[in-house]
């Protein structure tokens, strides 16, 4: 039965003779090119498990490229390493009409070390294949298979993948063996896979999808692998690379990586006595905590290490302390380690990292992980380290780490647990300032501005606090959102906390920047945080908001003006509340100083689909608010 299936597979590339049409776009419903950049006229993926210590992929897909904004799709990266093979590779192109253009040669197939920038050993290699074509419509066809010697991962696969894809037809099959077989889960597909039994003890499960449009990603509407269609499976049972586990529970899961880890923490006896003089004068246990962690960021740098099994075992913590290197796995383990040696208790733990990545699903036990962390336990303060960094702040995970589900590595097993959570009250930006104005127009302007918790992280500051000159004075102009401005003087300075603080200093000349007009002369007190955006109006809309980040913003802006001049009137107060959020605005006058005082706070936090419309009006409203004028009038 299973040899049957295959040959079907594969009539596509094999059975077609060399003039016979294929993929005419002409075919193509018109409700599928409708709004498309691309259309799959086939997607097929087979997983199969050979064994829990080896398995195969296959792969056939027939993409049309209606324009230039689909170009990408013309080029296919397949990788593979020392545990895997890729066993056969086939690709073609066609034109408008389904005739046949090309087929890729061999020696056109690019094979070439997966470099990453940062990997200083890597094993990972990839094959590239480029079709990409310069008239448009037209049809690329490409075809392989993946042997792997280890089960561990099973491929998600995702039905639509982007805005402006439609697909025709498209087939998801894992074939396995009765005892193995795999779990899965659906987002977004009501549909229940085929189960069928084969020859030799094998069954499939099984979906397909045909004729569907292209979907657009609504703004907030959270993460993209929560909107799209998408099926993801993972074995129970699974052997990598002679290290055998299961996965049907965190705890089992975890036992795995603890096996991964085990006596994996010897350090040499001239550094457990480096550690504990170090530690020794010092009463507290986070004191203790922070003094190992700087030893650490001194001591050495973050390289990635991706040789065999490599992508999830660490290097022993010895190597790491000999060489001065290693990857998130590798530095996480040694400061695991380190800790030990005083007999501070830590976990090492998994996570996603990066900015708005899909949450962890705590209901399916799974590698969902492209990060390692640390944390301890320290009563209700838990310590949290990111140990790749260098210049990270002691205890701050950030927009990297921070605010999601992770898993805790324990000698039983493993627990989820949640990373450090920062709110409105955390996330700060302050601002003051002195503006003098001038009876021209132009002004000088002295400006201080405190970036605290994720605002830390606004526009890339954090990366460059510790830089030189040139690379500060950069971010400054960059990032200074007044129209014209000349810097005169400016310093960063750089708080490192849990919750970190750096503040910019300022001064400023402002080329006209308020306007003059005959006897009057116009400005918007709002100096540098207007805001602008306006959410995309979005109808019948289906997904919830979401609001992944809270933040809170003051501005306190100081107006010296000439004695020759006087507002001619001062705005009311403005004051705008919203579930989403609140503002506030207030215009003072004090001896011929005007002061603007603002406030913004915004909520985290996931709201119906019907409170969108609301949140685009509270938008409107701050936007209207922030481009308030000030009139001043001549006394002459």
């Amino acid at each position: 039965m299973y040899k049957f299936i295959l040959a079907l597979i594969f009539v596509p590339m094999m059975a077609i003779g060399k003039d016979s049409p294929k993929y005419p776009v002409s075919a193509i419903p018109a409700e599928l090119r409708a709004d498309a950049n691309v259309v799959w006229r086939v997607d097929r993926s087979v997983f199969k498990i050979i064994s829990k210590s080896k398995a195969s992929h296959y792969v056939f897909k027939a993409i049309t490229i209606l324009n230039a904004n689909g170009k990408d799709h013309g080029r296919e990266i397949i990788g593979y390493d020392k545990l895997s093979k890729i066993t056969s590779i086939k690709a073609a192109i066609y034109d408008a009409n389904g005739i046949l253009l090309k087929r890729l040669k061999s020696s056109e197939i690019y094979d070439q070390a997966a470099y990453d920038g940062f990997s200083l050993y890597s094993d990972n290699r990839l094959k590239a294949l480029d079709l990409r074509y310069g008239s448009y419509p037209y049809t690329v066809e490409f075809e392989y298979e993946v042997e792997y010697k280890y089960l561990f991962f099973i491929p998600s696969f995702a039905v639509l993948q982007e805005e402006k894809s439609a697909v025709e037809q498209s087939e998801y099959s894992i074939i396995y063996p009765k005892e193995l077989q795999p779990k899965y889960r659906t987002n977004n597909i009501v549909e229940k896979p085929v189960i069928t039994s084969l020859e030799d003890n094998l069954e499939s499960m099984s979906w397909k999808f045909s004729n569907v449009k292209p979907i657009k990603f609504e703004p907030y509407g959270g993460p993209l692998a929560e909107q799209i269609p998408i099926i993801y499976a993972a074995p129970s049972v699974f052997e990598f690379d002679g290290y055998g586990g299961k996965m049907d529970t965190w705890n089992e899961f975890g036992q795995w990586i603890h096996q991964l880890n085990k006596d994996r923490n010897i350090l040499p006896e001239e550094t457990k006595k480096k550690i504990v003089d170090l530690t020794s004068p010092l009463a507290g246990k986070e004191e203790k905590i922070k003094a190992i962690y700087e030893y650490m960021q001194n001591k050495t740098r973050y390289v990635s290490i991706q040789l065999g099994i490599g992508g999830f075992q660490p290097f022993e913590a010895s190597i790491v302390d000999q060489n001065g290197y290693g990857d998130c796995k590798a530095l996480s383990n040694y400061m695991v380690s380190m800790l030990d040696v005083i007999g501070i208790k830590s976990h090492y733990v998994l996570v996603n990292a990066g900015k708005n990545p899909p949450p962890l699903n705590t209901g399916f036990p799974s590698s969902q992980f492209n990060h390692a962390i640390v944390c301890v336990p320290n009563g209700a303060d838990t310590v949290w380290l990111e140990c790749t960094s260098q210049t990270n702040p002691f205890g701050y995970m950030g927009s990297f780490t921070g605010n999601r589900k992770a898993l805790a590595i324990t000698e039983k097993g493993a627990k989820v647990v949640t990373t450090p959570v920062y709110l409105e009250n955390h996330n700060i930006q302050s601002r003051t300032a002195t503006v003098k104005v001038e009876m021209n127009g132009n002004a000088k302007a002295k400006v201080k501005t405190r970036y605290k918790g994720i605002q830390y992280e606004n526009d890339g500051l954090h990366r460059v606090l510790g830089n030189n000159f040139d690379d500060q004075q950069k971010w400054i102009r960059e990032n200074t959102q007044i129209p014209s401005f000349d810097v005169t003087a400016f310093t960063m300075t750089n708080r490192k906390d849990k919750i970190p603080v750096a503040t910019v200093d300022l001064d400023l000349t402002l080329n006209r920047f308020s306007t003059v007009s005959g006897k009057r002369l116009f400005l918007t007190p709002n100096l540098m945080n207007r805001s602008t955006f306006i959410p995309e109006k979005v109808e019948n809309r289906k997904q919830g908001v979401s609001l992944r980040t809270a933040f809170t913003d003051y501005d306190t802006i100081q107006y010296l003006v000439p004695e020759e001049i006087y507002p001619e009137f001062l705005p009311e107060a403005i004051k705008i509340t919203s579930k989403f959020g609140e503002y506030e605005a207030a215009f003072t006058l004090d001896q011929g100083k005007v002061l603007y005082t603002r406030k913004l706070l915004m909520r985290k936090g996931t709201y119906p689909a019907e409170a969108y419309p609301d949140l685009i009006d509270f938008y409107k409203k701050i936007n209207k608010a922030d481009n308030t004028k000030l009139v001043f009038l001549n006394k002459t």
